[in-house]
Order: C-alpha cells, then structure tokens, then sequence
C-alpha cells in the first residue's frame, strides 16, 4: 500500500513535468509561434464566420433554410440558442478542437526518446508518472485554449448585446465541459503511441492510417459481420456525429470517451513500461 508520503512526492513529481509542458509551449520560441498560429487561425473564425454570420443565422430565411437543409441531422436545434455566436462556434470547434489535439499532443514524449532526455527524466520520476504528467499537460493546454477561445466568442457576444451574459455564460461553461469530454480520447491516443515511436511525425502517420484504415477495415467487416460496428468504440470521436446536434443526449455520450481515454492510457502505460526509453 502506498503512503501518504509517497502519493506526495508522485504528485509534486507530476506537477513539475505538467509544468514543463507549459513552459515548452508558452515560454519557448517553437511553442510561442505554435500559439500565434493558432491565434490567428481563431481570430480569422470568429471574426468572419462567427461574427459576419450571426445577422444571417437570426434571419428567418435562413433559419428556415437551414431546418430543411439539417433538420435530419439535429442542428436545427442550435439555432434556438439564444446566443447565436456561440451556436456557431460550437460547429466549428466540436470538430476542430479535436484535430487540434491530436496536433498539439502528438509530441509528448517522442523528442525526448530520440534526444535521449527521457531516459535521465526516468532517473527522477516512474514512467507512469512522465506517462501522466505529459498527459496532463497536455490537457491543461488544450483546456486553457478551449477556455480563451469560448472567452472571446462569448465577450463577442455580450458586446452586441449585454443582456445575454447570463445565457452566454451558461451555454460557454457547458460548452467547455462538452469539449474537454471530446478531446480527452484524442490526447490519451497521442500519450499511447508516443508510448513506443520515436517520432513526431511518425506519430501523425500512423494517427492517419489508424483513422483512414480502421475506419475503412471496421465497414468492410461490418459489412461481413454486422456484430463489427461495435468495433468502432476503438476510434476516438465516434460520438461526435451525436453530440453535435446536443439533442438527446445520454450517459452513453460521456462514457464512451471517458472509457476510451482510460483504456488509452492503460495501453500507454503497459508499452510505456515494457519500452526501451
């Protein structure tokens, strides 16, 4: 059984590599350019999309368009929310913040195997611990993104119109917890396969090919074998096409990425373990 003492000490061992994943992304000229450019990539979506859009989406012409057009699909449903900057941001960010942290995660400890750093980190922390503290990390970047991006679309919102800080208040905190679901699954896959590769770019192939070709192997055996859909749990994201419409929405919803992410990480630190660092 482990003491008091001990759980301490991991923690604090956790906390300093957490640490340094912020530092290597805030405070460092490759991780400063990586937010500048994501920067820039939200700033040119909310101010053309999200902000142009919002007097099309409050039409009735366009509201009626867009019922015929994604009613089948449930997204005529976001256009009664009553802020109509965040109906969109919602849109684009349930499927970009994803891709994102795959991106953003896909070196968590690749760099230090082929550089040889991981192996004199080991000496002061288990591998589970850099296992998690480099998750974790990750996590609270991609969190403090998703934070400051709902921020600005929400101070977008209430600058048109005061009245709806409450109701973008609201809706901007759910949608934070709707988006730290959906990411965490895509951060775990990155933290198990820099579990045994040695390359960051090696890590965004096979990232390809496993969404590419699993997706394609898991409908050809569907299509054998109708018991096979069952298979495709294993993909990170498969509840999205659901949760976008946020109608109905069950448990099932935030358990499968949560069980993903656990099973991700299981996997992450059996290799992590078992490989040479």
């Amino acid at each position: 059984m482990l003491s008091a003492q001990h759980l301490q000490s991991s923690f604090w061992r956790i906390w300093a590599l957490i640490k340094f994943e912020l530092i290597r992304l805030f405070f460092t000229k490759r991780g400063m350019l990586a937010v500048l450019a994501f920067a820039t990539a939200w700033f040119i979506i909310l101010y053309y999309p999200v902000n142009s859009a919002v007097s099309i989406v409050s039409s009735e012409n366009f509201k009626d368009m867009a019922k015929q057009m994604f009613g089948v699909l449930g997204l005529s449903e976001l256009l009664n929310w009553p802020v109509s900057e965040l109906s969109l941001y919602w849109l684009i960010a349930i499927y970009s913040f994803p891709i994102f942290a795959v991106i953003a995660s896909s070196d968590q400890t690749c760099a230090d195997r082929t550089r040889g750093t991981l192996r004199f980190i080991s000496l002061r922390a288990s591998r589970n611990e850099i296992l998690f503290g480099r998750f974790l990390g990750q996590v609270m970047i991609i969190s403090a993104l998703i934070l400051v991006t709902l921020l600005a679309t929400m101070i977008m919102a209430i600058w048109r119109d005061a009245s709806l800080f409450v109701p973008a208040l609201t809706k901007s905190l759910y949608l934070f917890k709707e988006l730290f679901i959906a990411v965490l699954p895509f951060i775990a896959l990155m933290a198990f396969f820099n579990s045994f590769l040695k390359s960051a770019k090696l890590t965004a192939v096979i990232t390809m090919l496993f969404f590419g070709l699993g997706s394609i192997f898991i409908a050809i055996l569907e299509y054998q074998i109708p018991a096979a859909t069952h298979l495709n749990y294993v993909l990170p994201g498969v509840q999205l096409d659901d949760v976008v419409g946020q109608q109905g929405l069950g448990l099932s919803h935030y358990i499968i990425p949560l069980v993903q992410t656990s099973a991700y990480l299981a996997l992450a630190s059996i290799f992590m373990k078992r490989s040479a660092l």
